[in-house]
């Protein structure tokens, strides 16, 4: 009975080596399921993997073109900007020169305006000067006329006489003028 005991151990399957049938009914669901797979779950694998791919590829496809892009745009804006900058100096050198301009015609127009002044002003002292001197005249001949009267004791009720001796009188005192303005200094000042 031992040995019989033993033959059947043998016979009995061994946990650690499969069985023939095993095997092969494994390999068989082995390969149709791979032949399934492959005809249905490996193609949605390649699918998804070929737009996996194309969106990484596209994605930084798209970054580089962007990134050409904006530094294509900021060349541009640099360049818009260096532009702005010498238009703004142009700007700044034109008013300058404006300002320079309007100064000097400013300051020539304040010379203009001064100068006819001053013109006027001479004209009007020349004016009052010639009234003045008419007055103190016709003031002086006619004290002249009274002091002729008292010291010659006649009268110069005569208007032809009257003027001739306030003519002489006067010009008398024409010609000591210049005789007295070249012995006062040049100053006027006493």
């Amino acid at each position: 009975m031992t040995t019989q005991i033993t033959i059947l151990a043998a016979e009995e399957l061994n946990p650690l080596v499969p069985h023939w049938s095993e095997i092969i009914v494994g390999t068989i669901a082995f390969i149709l399921l791979f032949l399934v797979l492959r005809r249905t779950a490996f193609p949605q694998f390649e699918r998804i993997y070929a737009e996996r791919t194309d969106k990484i590829e596209g994605g930084l496809k798209r970054a580089e073109e962007a990134q050409e892009h904006a530094q294509a745009l900021k060349q541009q804006y640099e360049d818009q900007l260096a532009g702005l900058r010498a238009e703004a100096a142009r700007i700044r050198d034109d008013a300058r020169a404006e300002g320079q301009q309007i100064k000097a015609e400013l300051r020539a127009e304040a010379e203009a305006e001064a100068a006819r002044i001053r013109q006027r002003g001479e004209e009007q002292i020349s004016a009052a000067r010639e009234q003045a001197v008419r007055e103190l005249r016709g003031e002086i001949g006619g004290l002249s006329v009274q002091l002729a009267e008292r010291i010659v004791g006649e009268s110069l009720a005569d208007p032809a006489r009257r003027s001739a001796t306030v003519d002489s009188f006067l010009a008398e005192l024409d010609q000591l003028a210049p005789r007295r303005e070249q012995a006062t200094p040049a100053g006027g000042a006493s």
